[in-house]
């Protein structure tokens, strides 16, 4: 077995695969080291929604036969009140997505080595030169990239990330049969992402249903258990607390039934990133974290992360005469901070004061929606300061007063 290549990749998620996808295209020698087996892949790590838009379809030219169901609109929910947007979108079978990319790259030439635990960097004259997988096992590349999201074992071990517990969000998912998609007094799902701002159901995040076709849906809930969480939270209650009260108490759920196999759970950090790489070394996808802190939008968000490491791998290696060191592979933050995800100091903050806000405001935030132009929202979307002005109100100074005096700054979310 090969144990030196041009790029060593630890973890199989869509960064890492689509990292893998870029650089196996370009001709280059790249090895991914996965720790699930490769006959239950991604059963582990089956962990994600998989709500998608046509640009990350056609970006990354992703088949139509991984799609579970292909959608309209994105319906915004408050607890009496709702806004459509019409959008379209997508909904993946998650892990025929992940499968896709494993086997789309292996066939430009990507290797892949599952139940490979990746475990340590090896270091030499202070720079990474490889890794170490299941205990004693070794391989060596030119450049190093550690896809493995919030374990992040390399990131964290050359001291690139510090993923702090008080930004860890967490989130569970079911899919169910029997439900009412088109229940009379709520808003039309079919065809549709919904998202709910509810903090009786995810006190401090939102809900979710995203349906998949006929009477079957994705379910879940999400949330960061920080100010905001505490602020709204039972005592009593945990993550799958939440998501049981909204099924039972949902009427739209009423004939519904959980599909058997069906549960998925998941985290990421919702933080700004301080550095993503060194010498011979990147971090991609939730290592970093990439994942969009407003809306939780994820894979494209890795996928472009992915892309952004390959460009900067063949920045360095294609003439084969420039050192990765961390000064040559600066290029990646650019991009990074450039193509995925731009203002996102912007939208931490945004984050941050959407949370915070009472049911009340959910409410009339749905209305404010239907009145405001889709430029206005796009641009209040981009982080542009004076479109998310125009979402507030008078009535809004005393929640802007207490996010200041709370000090619910940049500072205190990381």
């Amino acid at each position: 077995m090969n144990n030196r290549y041009d790029v060593v990749i630890a973890g199989a998620g869509p960064a890492g695969g689509q990292c893998a996808r870029d650089l196996a295209a370009r001709g280059y020698d790249v090895v991914v080291l996965e720790t699930e087996s490769e006959d239950e892949f991604p059963r582990q790590s089956n962990k994600s929604t998989a709500g998608t838009f046509p640009s990350m379809m056609a970006s990354f030219g992703i088949p139509d036969d991984v799609v579970m169901q292909y959608t309209d609109s994105v319906v915004l929910e408050s607890p009496t009140n709702h806004y459509v947007n019409e959008q379209p979108g997508a909904v993946l079978e998650f892990a025929d997505f992940k499968r896709f990319l494993v086997e789309d790259s292996r066939a430009d030439g990507a290797e892949y080595r599952f139940d490979a635990r990746v475990t340590a960097p090896i270091m030499e004259n202070g720079e990474i030169v490889g890794v170490t997988y299941n205990g004693d096992e070794e391989v060596y590349g030119e450049i190093i990239i550690d896809a493995t999201g919030p374990a992040a074992p390399l990131a964290k071990k050359l001291g690139v990330v510090d993923l702090k517990r008080k930004n860890h969000a967490i989130g569970i998912e079911y899919e169910f049969e029997g439900i009412d998609i088109d229940r009379p007094g709520f808003a039309d799902l079919t065809d549709a992402m919904m998202l709910r701002l509810d903090h009786n159901i995810a006190p401090g995040g939102y809900s979710w249903i995203f349906h998949t076709g006929g009477d079957t849906a994705k379910v879940g809930l999400c949330y960061i258990q920080n100010s905001s969480h505490d602020q709204y939270a039972r005592d009593d209650f945990s993550i799958d607390d939440y998501l049981s009260y909204w099924v039972e108490t949902d009427p739209r759920f009423r004939n519904a039934t959980r599909l058997e196999g069906k549960q998925h759970r998941g985290s990421a950090h919702i933080q700004l990133p301080e550095t993503m790489h060194t010498d011979r070394f990147m971090a991609i996808g939730d290592t970093v974290p990439t994942i969009d802190p407003l809306w939780g939008e994820g894979i494209k968000k890795c996928m472009q992360s992915g892309r952004a490491a390959a460009a900067t791998v063949d920045s360095c290696l294609k003439h084969g005469n420039l050192e990765p060191t961390a000064e040559n592979l600066e290029v990646y933050d650019t991009l990074w901070h450039r193509d995925v995800a731009p203002n996102q100091r912007k939208r931490l903050l945004m984050t941050q004061l959407l949370y915070l806000a009472p049911n009340e405001r959910y409410d009339q935030f749905m209305a404010d929606l239907r009145r405001l132009d889709n430029d206005t929202l796009a641009n209040a979307n981009r982080g542009n300061i004076p479109a998310i002005a125009r979402l507030f109100e008078p009535s809004d100074i005393p929640m802007l007063a207490k996010f200041a005096k709370e000090r619910l700054s940049l500072d205190s979310f990381l």
